[in-house]
């Protein structure tokens, strides 16, 4: 496991982050990260889901807009309050995700998308709390930050702009995890969970963080643009991309995405 520390602690890094952008659109593209991996576990329409570190909604309201009865839950009141604004009949509300309220077996399918990476030292804890929760049959579908090259380089990148330069004096807080692939199904063994696969999954492309490499429509960056569309390359960063991730994924992807069921 590696440490990424920066210099303001988590939960105040997410307040910035949702206080400075709009309520999510609902998801559209069902071939883009994290879509097309929630559609995969998702077979009975009927069936509750959870959404754990729900964020600016683009996942939750997707479903929710299918009709199907999912519950979102984030730690930052104010991204809930902005989804509670945009859509009253959202079941959302501000939640801890180790130490959850619901019942035990309450939710069909869960999702977890970059929520695990944040929690210092409670991350059996959250993992368990998450298998307690999950119906027997019930499936999860996580994403977690590796610990590969992509994410050095993306510290790297952070560390030596003239952001990174000038915060250099001050003192760092803890700001994610990054797991190997081995150390992430190993957390969600241990907890009981049947880990039906991971995946490699880039969700931004390292070449995205160039405008050079960018599709047309993205090359002025709007985060809720790329949230919702996924964030979209070139002709030529598609092309690159693909060869980084053929010969190396497990090295250039930015994230493991897991499916597990609970026996």
């Amino acid at each position: 496991m590696r440490i990424t520390y920066r210099d303001n602690g988590v939960k105040d890094y997410w307040i910035s982050r949702w206080s400075s952008i709009s309520v999510d659109q609902p998801m559209e593209n069902t071939q883009v990260y994290p879509l097309k991996y929630a559609e995969q576990i998702v077979k009975d329409w009927n069936g509750k889901i959870l959404e754990a570190g729900c964020g600016a909604g683009r996942i939750l309201r997707y479903y929710h807009n299918k009709g199907m009865d999912i519950v979102g839950i984030d730690f930052i009141e104010v991204v809930v309050e902005k989804l509670k604004q945009v859509d009253s009949t959202l079941k959302v509300e501000v939640g801890d995700i180790t130490n959850l309220h619901f019942d035990n077996e309450s939710f069909k399918y869960i999702f977890s998308f970059g929520l695990y990476h944040n929690l210092e030292y409670k991350l059996d804890k959250a993992i368990k709390e998450t298998y307690r929760v999950l119906e027997s049959g019930g499936y999860i579908c996580a994403s977690f930050r590796a610990d590969n090259i992509h994410t050095r380089l993306t510290d790297w990148i952070f560390e030596h702009s003239a952001r990174g330069v000038k915060r250099r004096s001050k003192s760092y807080s803890f700001h994610k995890m990054n797991l190997t692939r081995s150390e992430f199904k190993l957390a969600f063994e241990k907890a009981g969970f049947n880990v039906d696969s991971i995946i490699p999954v880039e969700n931004m492309p390292i070449l995205y963080k160039f405008s050079l490499f960018r599709a047309s429509s993205h090359k002025r960056f709007d985060e809720n643009v790329a949230r919702v569309e996924g964030y979209k390359l070139s002709f030529i960063g598609e092309f690159l991309h693909s060869i980084l991730m053929y010969f190396a994924p497990n090295q250039f992807c930015s994230i493991y995405l897991l499916i597990a069921n609970k026996k």
